[in-house]
């Protein structure tokens, strides 16, 4: 019998090594003769990590679905620098709902339709946020192993600390404690080393009460002053395509990534006294060919905040009164999913300065990249921000309950930025009371959803963004920029009447892209939310959740390192369950 078992496993593996493919079309997947173990929708963060994890068992057989093309060979996207200029192919094209709270304007939403997801587009800012983010994970969902201590090693596990492009010295600017060396998501330092303005931020850091200089900002302080660090390595974006899914990932023969595919319904499986859906309904983007698969062992969503929600809906999974208004047949009824979307809003402020610009070469600029992959291309966003929390003394906290999750996270983020005669910021809300909602306008799967991003809906957020800008103001006030600083250009809410200032800010107020919360985690049985605390669908068998719509509240950072920790424990409670 042993014998028999072992050949059974010999022969198991063997067929395993008919797999390994990249197709770039659907047309290539003949889905009646290949079958998989796990099927994953979505190459995003959460998808690629669970795919990369999942693959290093020879004896699984995924299949990974990414409804936009390859990475590989997009000089704009490997060059850090060049990430504003992405072409919108690689872009869903969302456009926001008319927002009542900013005079029913609409905004573009940025969100990534290629392998990596917006990983492979974003800023590339590397930062975890605080303990009391992740302890309220365990807190929401009910399950404590959400929570820093927990989640601590995955973050290790993902991260390969580099040097800086070039090599420079660091020291000083990050801590070695908090980082992992052996991870495939490399993360470095800036290029360049401490500039003028830079030195003028250490400096004013030893003399504010306010804002201090802060080692590292990913040991679960960020608050202070910090230096970016971004995933960035070898003076190229690593995104998780180039990391969880670079290298011999992708040669692996248990690993199938089917691109240009986009999935538009999940589907029962087979009949049962519970839910069971391990199929997945897809049609190819070029030719429209539609065709289903069905995971042996579980079907898994990473398609993103918005586009998770979405999948979820066109498929019956929802508030069951939303669906049949638009004619989509009910089969779960789950009110929360598409609700509870919160995000980061920024809102940009400029001062006048006593500097020159400096310019940089661009032709030489990126011939030095394209030759050794050093200077200044290799910097998307800066050398340096800023995160801090309101005073606890400040006017809004008599109206509003505090929405941090605990004393070591902020309230705001505050980017420090020269343009030579001007300084400019952007005041990013860290902890938005206000909420957002992705819904359908049809039963089409392959309409847009409608993303309503909810913003400055509740009060508490207005408040709390002219605090920021507050808070910035002094900052520039601090005796390192006596001289340098020649005043506050705006816009002022201390300087213009409140109804002008208010409207200011709703014209020019942005997004910083960090949508989360449209799938989330509640304790297991719990009337609300959507996913138990192991990230399966409340009422379904065989169906997971994970990526950004999992995590219950926008955490006070940019989300990317939070997605890959998600997707990290994520793995290790799939891999569990078989």
């Amino acid at each position: 019998m042993g014998k028999l078992i072992t050949l059974v496993g010999f022969i198991a593996f063997v067929a395993s090594l008919s797999y390994g493919k990249v197709y770039t079309d659907l047309e290539q997947l003949d889905s009646s003769k290949e079958s998989y173990d796990f099927v994953i929708v979505g190459g995003g963060i959460g998808g690629s990590t669970v795919a990369s994890r999942l693959s290093e068992n020879p004896r699984f057989n995924v299949l990974l679905i990414e409804a936009g093309p390859n990475n590989e060979g997009i000089t704009d996207m490997a060059v850090p620098a060049f990430f504003l200029r992405i072409n919108s192919t690689y872009s869903w094209g969302h456009v926001s709902t008319p927002q009542i709270g900013l005079n029913n304007r609409t905004l573009s939403y940025n969100q990534a339709r290629v392998l990596g997801g917006s990983s492979s587009h974003n800023g590339m800012v590397y930062t975890r946020g605080s303990t009391d983010d992740f302890d309220l994970w365990g807190k929401v969902s009910g399950d404590r192993s959400w929570s820093w201590k927990t989640l601590f090693p995955y973050f290790l596990r993902s991260e390969k600390l580099v040097p800086p492009p070039g090599g420079r010295n660091a020291s000083g600017q990050y801590d070695p404690r908090f980082h992992g060396r052996r991870g495939p998501t490399s993360v470095s330092l800036p290029w360049g080393g401490p500039t003028d303005f830079d030195l003028l931020a250490m400096k004013n850091a030893e003399q504010s009460k306010e804002i201090r200089f802060n080692l590292d900002v990913n040991s679960g302080k960020p608050s202070g002053l910090i230096w970016v660090q971004a995933t960035i390595g070898n003076g190229e974006r690593c995104s998780a395509a180039v990391g969880m899914l670079g290298g011999k990932v992708r040669e692996r023969p248990n690993l199938t990534i089917l691109l240009n595919t986009q999935a538009t319904r999940v589907l029962p499986s087979k009949e049962s006294l519970q839910l069971d859906i391990r199929t997945v309904e897809i049609v190819s983007v070029a030719s429209d060919k539609k065709t289903t698969v069905t995971a042996k062992k579980e079907l898994i969503i990473s398609a993103g905040a918005f586009e998770t929600p979405h999948l979820l809906l066109n498929s019956g999974i929802g508030n069951k009164k939303e669906l049949e208004e638009v004619n989509v047949k009910p089969n779960l009824h789950l009110p929360d999913v598409g609700k509870g979307l919160s995000d980061h809003l920024a809102f940009p402020i400029n001062w006048s300065a006593n500097d020159v610009v400096q310019p940089v070469d661009s032709e030489a600029a990126f011939e030095e990249w394209q030759t050794n992959r050093t200077g200044p291309l290799t910097e998307a966003v800066g050398h340096q921000l800023m995160f801090a929390r309101i005073p606890p003394d400040a006017p809004l906290f008599k109206e509003h309950r505090d929405p941090a999750a605990g004393p070591n996270s902020p309230h705001v983020e505050i980017t420090l930025l020269s343009l030579g005669p001007r300084v400019a910021a952007y005041i990013s809300l860290l902890t938005p009371k206000s909420r957002g909602t992705i819904k359908i306008a049809s039963n089409n799967p392959l309409d847009m959803p409608l993303v309503d991003l909810g913003y400055l809906t509740h009060p508490f957020d207005l408040l709390a963004v002219k605090e920021g800008i507050r808070m910035a103001k002094r900052w520039y006030e601090g005796p390192a920029y006596e001289g340098y600083i020649t005043g506050f250009l705006g816009p002022d809410p201390d300087a213009l009447p409140e109804e002008e200032f208010n409207n200011q800010l709703k014209e020019i107020i942005q997004t910083f892209w960090h949508p989360v919360g449209t799938a989330s985690m509640s304790p297991r049985g719990a009337k609300y939310g959507v996913l138990d605390p192991d990230l399966k669908v409340k009422g379904v068998k065989g169906l997971r959740v994970v990526d950004a719509s999992a995590i219950p509240y926008v955490p006070t950072a940019h989300t990317q390192a939070s997605v890959y920790v998600l997707a990290e424990r994520a793995s290790d409670l799939i891999k569990d369950s078989w």
